[in-house]
């Protein structure tokens, strides 16, 4: 699997000739998405009535001002795609790339038109119908209270673990120290600094944006243009002036504070305008990687190329990896990702202001991020090509490095200026989405925590006194997500971070099976969601079974920390967990619960 240190996900061998050009492959595969959008997506819309009867959404009906606010569609589209697409579709596809670019892209295309849109959209639409509230309320209301507490243990703990994942990320990409309290190089702390001046001004920029448009009616179009330039202005003062140089745990602790801040502040001051203004970073950087493809048009493969396929088993260093399940758990968020699901049923239902914008929104996004993976893979074989006859020190190693050095020097011929301007931007990118996920994450585990407490149908204002009342509290929910994974993340969240893969993908078959439940409760067709379900829970499965070897094998040659104990351990409690949660939906599917509705 390819790491930000890992330089052997970098090194090419000598196969075979070129056959692909970079460009080439991007048109074919940016026309088959469209035509997945527009036929495939259309089709779904009908068969589960999609906007037919114009209903007023949840952001309507249960409009609070602080979680439950309209959006206007290209406004929750950017909270939408800048939440879903973080650092996912690029790490994925270059840690898959050990295995060449056919499976990656042919995984991206298959599972973004069949698995990953079908799941974002049906748990987008689902939640609507079920007050904008979570997957955990669809499996409860589906499936059962106890299949939804065992669901809602198991996302809490995933997102806690995504918390202190993008905490550490962030605090590394800010300080001038590394998690190890060791000293970074002197071009790194320049970089740093800037990075986090630019993130800073950019929070700044976010909340005058909401204030102009929820407070003084300022037209969305005069506001985007005065907010995109602002942008443009707080990435030039950044990267000239950043005076803050603050250790990692000194950025852990600011994090901290900010996402607990932004888990409640009001949807419109910081959460909308942040993630639409961003939305706009992502944009360029694909039109700039898109432009990149178009000027250099290099071709795949060749003697110092990314190569078509490597094989099912690869030895890359840190032992064997086999194509399957690594693939469809390594590619993710370019293709299918738990994490999706409980964005589209946390954040995004709350703000849809109509359900006709739900299939751009959800379906759209996610074949967005698809193409965001194909121009990743343009990249990391770009990467190759540099890495083959660059010096050591020279060359372009990690997922940040391979991304925004690999496009960056794809403008090689406007001079060394530009391709140092062009990566330093690139990676300040980068780095933004990974905030923006941080904080929707935090937001998402507060959701989850406090429907744990809820009974079918209740909401937190319906708890009035209590124990329970302090426990669906927003504040109080906040403040032990943001302590646990904050904690987490200082203390070795890498140390079982290797689960995340498989538990991000059982999320994802999970989510197939609530909305196929729900589907099938409402007597829509749900088919196109039994193979992708069925698949993801097999691969996820074999995943975790293959952790579970693999640390068993570690404890027992002696010498090991909590680490090896905590993944064998939270594995094999996942697989209980995945086998339980099938049973409850085949009952709901095919046994004894719909025999019942029959009659």
């Amino acid at each position: 699997m390819c790491g930000e240190s890992n330089e052997k996900c970098i090194i090419p061998k000598e196969k075979e000739k070129d056959f692909m050009n970079t460009l080439v492959l991007l048109l074919i595969c940016i026309a088959i998405l469209a035509c997945g959008y527009i036929f495939y997506g259309r089709w779904l819309c009908k068969q589960w009535g999609v906007g037919e009867n114009d209903e007023p959404t949840p952001a309507h009906t249960l409009e609070d001002g602080v979680d439950y606010v309209p959006a206007k569609a290209p406004v929750l589209m950017g909270h939408h795609f800048s939440s879903i697409a973080g650092a996912g579709p690029i790490t994925g596809p270059i840690g898959a790339a050990i295995f060449g670019w056919v499976p990656v892209v042919l995984w991206v295309l298959v599972g973004g038109i069949f698995f990953g849109g079908v799941h974002d959209f049906g748990a987008l639409f689902a939640s609507l119908r079920h007050k904008g509230q979570s997957i955990g309320e669809i499996i409860s209301a589906n499936m059962g209270r106890r299949a939804k507490r065992l669901f809602i243990t198991f996302a809490y703990l995933t997102l806690i673990l995504v918390v202190a994942a993008f905490a550490s990320i962030v605090a590394g990409t800010f300080g001038n120290t590394n998690a190890a309290g060791e000293a970074v190089s002197a071009a790194a702390v320049e970089t740093n600094a800037s990075v986090a001046m630019v993130s800073l001004l950019f929070i700044l920029i976010a909340i005058v944006f909401g204030f102009l448009v929820y407070r003084r009616n300022v037209p969305m179009g005069t506001a985007t243009v005065i907010g995109v330039i602002a942008i443009v202005a707080c990435m030039a003062i950044g990267m000239s002036f950043h005076p803050i140089y603050l250790s990692y745990k000194a950025w852990m602790i600011i994090v901290g504070i900010y996402i607990a801040v932004a888990s409640v502040t009001p949807v419109w001051i910081l959460l909308q305008p942040r993630d639409y203004l961003s939305s706009f970073l992502l944009y360029a950087m694909l039109a700039v990687a898109l432009v990149g493809v178009v000027i250099s048009h290099a071709n795949l493969g060749g003697a110092d190329g990314l190569q078509a396929f490597e094989g099912f088993a690869i030895d890359n260093g840190n032992g064997v990896q086999y194509m399957f399940p690594v693939l469809f758990t390594t590619v993710a968020c370019g293709a299918i990702s738990g994490f999706h699901s409980l964005v589209s049923s946390g954040t995004t239902s709350k703000q849809l202001d109509k359900e006709k914008d739900a299939k751009p929104i959800a379906y759209g996004g996610m074949l967005l991020e698809c193409v965001l993976a194909v121009v990743t893979v343009c990249a990391i074989n770009f990467a190759y090509k540099y890495n083959a006859t660059a010096a050591d020190g020279d060359k372009l190693v990690g997922a940040t490095g391979i991304f925004a050095g690999g496009i960056a020097n794809m403008y090689a011929g406007l001079g060394p200026k530009a391709v140092t301007i062009l990566r330093t931007l690139l990676t300040l990118t980068y780095s933004a989405f990974c905030l923006t996920s941080l904080d929707t994450a935090t937001r998402l585990a507060r959701f989850m925590f406090q429907e744990f407490w809820l009974e079918p149908g209740q909401t937190a204002k319906d708890i009035k006194e209590g124990w329970k009342k302090v426990l669906v509290n927003p504040y109080f929910a906040t403040i032990l997500t943001v302590v646990l994974g904050i904690i987490l993340g200082m203390t070795g969240y890498t140390k079982i971070w290797g689960l995340f893969g498989a538990a991000n993908q059982l999320l994802a078959g999970i989510g197939l099976l609530a909305v196929a439940a729900w589907l099938a409760n409402c007597g829509k067709n749900n088919k196109m969601f039994l193979i992708p379900m069925a698949f993801m829970i097999v691969v996820t499965i074999c995943s975790l079974c293959l952790t579970i070897k693999n640390q068993i094998g570690i404890i027992v040659k002696g010498g090991a920390d909590w680490g090896p104990w905590a993944q064998a351990i939270i594995g094999a409690l996942l697989v209980v967990l995945a086998i339980f949660l099938v049973i409850e939906g085949w009952d709901t599917l095919f046994g004894k619960k719909k025999k019942a509705e029959a009659k």
